[in-house]
């Protein structure tokens, strides 16, 4: 029998995206069955959504708690990991009992995002021949996977969301669930998004898709069945690390990584610096988790996001929110900075001011502060 000796580190598989057989963890699923009509054209033929949930719905079903993940999020929003799930909760400590989405008062509902790689259809799933979508899985915007989502919340029963909550790309969404159906959104948790993707914001964008798409073993998005290792992982790994760098602050970076080399390496004769070590991690793990045809799908879909796009401009869509508002941004924040959250709060009738989250830690603040968001939240649901 062959083994792997206890240094070596087995090779990636092509895709870290969930596939069927795999454990299914806490994931349940929603299938629609008819074709889901497209923004930019053309349609999915059926869409299924992964989704978890903690508590128990009320007999009048007015506690339900939608809560939408950032771009490499998953449904698996807090708990261990273990079989199904490759890592903790991304929001440990928010939900649960006597946290502040108490699950003893709460309905909480988290679904993988369509486009996603985590039991929802998205490039790595298989189309009805029975082949995987790869490079032509068609292009989504943030209005199609909330369409898909209300197609969830209609097969659950909920008429009317208690609170809709979610940051950066899970933000766009929340967005868009309260400007798309105002009647089904009773309060609004926005964090560290804007109501449009800016320029800077897609240039950035622009540069991770290109390193994905210039992977070698990229192969047009058509890559999902090949070989462990032959995976675009480089080029998802490259992105990975661009991406990483604009979600902390430089004085974070600073404080925490400085010019230190890693351990005993010498930069000077191919050694690398903390820092540098620091973003190889997160480009390792995240191959290991992740779906490079899932990264781009998301990515161009953040790069559409536009609230005010025929509805008259921004202005006039966010006057469409009836719902109990609180905007909040992360004052170290580079990639969606405060006056993007600022303008949020201006233009939606009941947001009243813009909360400011104290935190080094740039746009990753909005995950890692739970304390500050737990009352942001409470705020909003006592």
């Amino acid at each position: 029998m062959n083994t792997v000796p206890a240094t070596e580190v087995p090779l990636p598989p092509a895709s870290g995206a969930w596939q069927e057989g795999d454990p299914p963890g806490r994931r349940q699923w929603h299938v629609r069955e008819k074709p889901l009509s497209l923004e930019a054209g053309g349609e999915l033929p059926g869409v299924r959504l992964a989704y978890e949930t903690w508590g128990r719905l009320t007999p009048d079903r007015s506690n339900a708690v939608l809560v939408l993940h950032a771009l490499t999020g998953d449904s698996h929003v807090t708990g261990p990991a273990g079989p199904g799930h490759p890592t903790p909760g991304w929001w440990e400590g928010l939900i649960g009992p006597g946290r502040a989405l108490d699950t003893d008062r709460w309905f909480v509902v988290a679904p993988n995002v369509m486009g996603g790689c985590q039991g929802s259809t998205g490039p790595s799933s298989l189309r009805p021949d029975g082949r995987r979508w790869g490079g032509a899985f068609p292009h989504l915007t943030q209005r199609d996977q909330v369409a898909a989502e209300t197609d969830l919340a209609d097969a659950l029963r909920i008429g009317r969301w208690a609170l809709v909550i979610g940051g950066s790309m899970g933000g766009m969404r929340a967005l868009e669930w309260a400007v798309s159906h105002p009647e089904r959104t009773e309060a609004l948790l926005l964090l560290a998004s804007p109501a449009a993707a800016s320029a800077e914001q897609i240039a950035w964008a622009n540069i991770q898709l290109h390193a994905i798409r210039s992977d070698p073993h990229w192969h047009g998005g058509d890559y999902h069945d090949a070989a462990p290792g032959r995976g675009p992982h480089a080029g998802l790994g490259l992105a990975r690390r661009l991406a990483h760098v604009t979600y902390r602050s430089e004085p974070e970076l600073q404080t925490r990584f400085g010019r230190a080399p890693q351990g005993a390496e010498n930069p000077w004769h191919g050694g690398r610096y903390q820092v540098e070590s620091y973003l190889d991690h997160h480009a390792a793990k995240l191959v290991r988790r992740f779906d490079a045809g899932s990264y781009t799908v998301l990515t161009e879909a953040m790069n559409s996001h536009d609230v005010g796009r025929d509805r008259g401009g921004t202005k006039a869509a966010l006057r469409r929110v009836t719902a109990r508002t609180l905007v909040a941004g992360v004052d170290s924040d580079r990639l969606y900075p405060l006056s993007q959250q600022a303008e949020l709060a201006a233009g939606i009738p009941g947001a009243d001011r813009l909360r400011v989250i104290d935190s080094s830690y740039g746009h990753d603040g909005f995950l890692i502060e739970t304390g500050q968001v737990a009352a942001l939240v409470r705020e909003l649901t006592r």
